[in-house]
C-alpha cells in the first residue's frame, strides 16, 4: 500500500527522538538492509537474545520506535524531522510494550528506567522525501550511490567514532596496498562533536591512497553491539573487507583514538582484517610495523586518558602522534577546561538554598572575569520560559528539559550556565546531563538540606499549604524527590553558610580546571 499525498492531511504525526531519526534514515536509504522497518516484539527479543531475526536472518541490534500511548491505535503514522517535515509513513503492523532500553542508554544510566516502560510501534516505513536535517548532508550518501562509485572493487572499510592518528593511517595504507583495495572511511555520527570527527577524517584523506571515500553514517552508539551493527552497515555500502583492531588484551586496545573492537561477521559477505601492529620508532622517528623495531626504541602512544588530560590542560598534542590538522580539530572540539562551556546544575528541595548558592556562584564568577555567566533560576524560568506549565510530572519534566536545552546551547558556545531548579526526577536530570555533555561539561551539585530545615524556613508558605492539601504534587510532601547518586558535589546549608557553600563549589571548579585560581 502506497500513501497518496492527499492522505497525509488525515494522518497523525510523530517526531522521533535523535537516535530513532538516525535509525529511520538508515532504514530508508538501505544501510540497514535487509530491514524495511522498525521491529516488532518477537524480532526485537530474538535479536537481543541471539543476534538474529525470528526467521533466522542475522541482525545484531534491536531497531525499534517509541510512540506515545495515544498513538498506539493508529494504523499509519507520519514520521517527521525536528522541523515537522514529513520523512516517511510508518505502516503499523504491531504495537507493544517494551521492557528493554532503546539505543543510547548505557548500563547504569538513570534514563534507562524511564525508557523501559515505552510503547513501541513496528512496521514498514515508506519514504516521503530525503532527510534534510543533520550535519554534512552533502557527504551522507546512500549505500546505493557509494556502491555505484566503488563499482564492485575490493574495498576496505573502517568505521570509527574517533579521529584516525598516524598509526591508523600507516596501517590503512599498508592494508590497502596488500589487498589492492580502495578505502572507505565511515565516521559514525549522531552525538557529541560529530563535526570535528568528520573534518578530521577529511583532513587526513590526503595521506591515504587516491580515491579514498569519507561517508558519514548517522549510527547512534549501542554499547556491546556497536561494531557488529557497523559491520552490517559497511557491507551495505559495498565493503568487502572490514578493519578491526587487535584482540582485547593487546596494548593497542587501550590506546587513544583506537577505532572499534573486533567483530564476528558470521553470515556476512565481508572479511574482517586485523592490521599488523605498528608503533613509533624513536631511532628513526617514523611509524612502522613493530616487527621492524627494536623493543627499546618503541615510544608508547598516549592513552585515551592521557590525551584527554592534554586537551584539558590546553597543551600541544605531539605531532609524532597525530597530524596537525587532526590535533586542531581535537582542540577545537575539546578546548582547555578553563575556556570550555560548562553547566553547573543545582538540585534540591524547595528552600534548600539552591538559588542563594547559585546567585553567589554567579556573582563570584563574574567578579573573577574571563567567563560569560548565565543564571537560570528555577522560579525565574517558571515565569518566563515555562509560563503556563503545571506541576504535573510531565510538565515538570518539560520544564527541566527546557532548562537543559538552554543550558546546553550556552555551554555549546563556551559560556557558563548556572541552573537552580528543584529537578526532582533522576531520569530527567540524566537527560539534561546527556544533552549538555554533547556540548561541553556538566557538574551536578546536590543541595541536600534536610526536609525539616527546608520546611522550617518556608519563606513562601508553600510547605504549610502542601501539608494542608492546598498544593497537590508538592515535592517532598506529596510527590517524591529522587536524591541523586551521581552528583559531583553535595552540600547541606543546614551545616554550611551560603558563603561557605559557594566556596565549596568554587573549589571544585578551580580544582577541576574550569575556573582559574585567583
Amino acid at each position: 500500500m502506497t500513501t497518496e499525498a492527499g492522505d497525509l492531511r488525515d494522518l497523525p504525526s510523530l517526531t522521533p527522538g535523535p537516535a530513532e531519526l538516525a535509525d529511520l534514515e538508515l532504514l530508508l536509504n538501505g544501510a540497514f538492509h535487509p530491514l524495511t522497518g522498525f521491529l516488532g516484539a518477537v524480532d526485537a527479543a530474538t535479536v537481543t537474545a541471539a543476534g538474529r531475526l525470528a526467521d533466522g536472518t542475522p541482525w545484531p541490534a534491536p531497531v525499534t520506535l517509541a510512540v506515545p500511548e495515544d498513538l498506539t491505535k493508529e494504523e499509519r503514522l507520519i514520521l517527521a524531522d525536528p522541523e515537522g517535515v514529513p520523512l516517511a509513513v510508518l505502516h503499523v503492523s504491531e504495537t507493544w510494550r517494551d521492557n528493554t532500553s532503546p539505543p543510547g542508554f548505557p548500563e547504569g544510566d538513570p534514563l534507562r528506567a524511564s525508557a523501559t516502560t515505552s510503547w513501541r510501534a513496528a512496521g514498514r516505513v515508506e519514504a516521503l522525501g530525503a532527510p534534510e536535517h543533520g550535519p554534512f548532508r552533502r557527504l551522507r550518501r546512500s549505500p546505493g550511490e557509494v556502491r555505484a562509485e566503488l563499482g564492485g572493487a575490493t574495498t576496505l572499510a573502517i568505521a570509527t567514532r574517533t579521529p584516525l592518528h598516524r598509526r591508523h593511517l600507516g596501517q590503512l595504507r599498508q592494508l590497502a596496498e596488500k589487498l589492492d583495495a580502495r578505502l572507505l572511511l565511515l565516521p559514525l555520527i549522531g552525538e557529541g562533536h560529530d563535526d570535528a570527527l568528520v573534518r578530521a577524517l577529511l583532513a587526513v584523506r590526503r595521506e591515504l591512497p587516491v580515491g579514498s571515500l569519507v561517508v558519514p553514517v548517522p549510527l547512534i552508539e549501542r554499547p556491546g553491539r556497536d561494531l557488529a551493527l557497523a559491520t552490517h552497515v559497511a557491507t551495505a555500502y559495498g565493503a568487502t573487507h572490514f578493519f578491526v583492531e587487535a584482540a582485547a588484551g593487546v596494548d593497542e586496545a587501550s590506546r587513544a583514538g583506537a577505532p572499534l573492537l573486533p567483530v564476528t561477521t558470521g553470515d556476512l559477505r565481508i572479511e574482517p582484517v586485523t592490521p599488523e601492529p605498528w608503533a613509533f620508532d624513536e631511532s628513526v622517528e617514523v611509524w612502522r610495523p613493530v616487527s621492524k623495531i627494536e623493543a627499546d626504541h618503541i615510544r608508547p602512544e598516549p592513552t585515551e586518558a592521557e590525551l584527554a588530560a592534554i586537551l584539558d590542560r590546553g597543551e600541544e598534542i605531539p605531532e609524532w602522534f597525530t597530524p596537525p590538522a587532526v590535533a586542531e580539530e581535537l582542540r577545537r572540539a575539546n578546548p582547555p577546561r578553563h575556556g570550555r562551556g560548562l553547566t553547573v546544575f543545582f538540585t534540591g528541595l524547595s528552600g534548600s538554598g539552591k538559588s542563594t548558592i547559585a546567585r553567589g556562584l554567579a556573582d563570584a564568577l563574574v567578579e573573577r572575569g574571563g567567563r560569560t555567566v548565565t543564571l537560570l533560576d528555577g522560579d525565574v524560568v517558571r515565569r518566563l520560559l515555562s509560563a503556563g506549565l503545571t506541576f504535573s510530572r510531565d510538565d515538570r519534566d518539560l520544564n527541566i528539559r527546557r532548562i537543559g536545552y538552554v543550558a546546553a546551547e550556552i555551554t555549546r558556545h563556551g559560556g557558563v550556565a548556572i541552573c537552580a531548579p528543584i529537578a526532582p526526577y533522576a531520569a530527567t536530570r540524566a537527560e539534561v546531563r546527556r544533552m549538555v555533555n554533547a556540548a561541553g561539561d556538566f557538574i551536578l551539585v546536590h543541595v541536600a538540606t534536610p526536609l525539616e530545615e527546608c520546611e522550617r524556613r518556608d519563606r513562601k508558605g508553600l510547605y504549610a499549604k502542601a501539608r494542608a492539601g492546598l498544593i497537590p504534587e508538592f515535592t517532598g510532601i506529596s510527590d517524591p524527590y529522587e536524591a541523586p547518586g551521581d552528583a559531583e558535589l553535595t552540600v547541606d546549608t543546614s551545616e554550611l553558610t551560603p558563603e561557605a557553600a559557594v566556596d565549596r563549589v568554587l573549589d571544585l571548579l578551580v580544582t577541576g580546571g574550569w575556573v582559574r585560581s585567583e
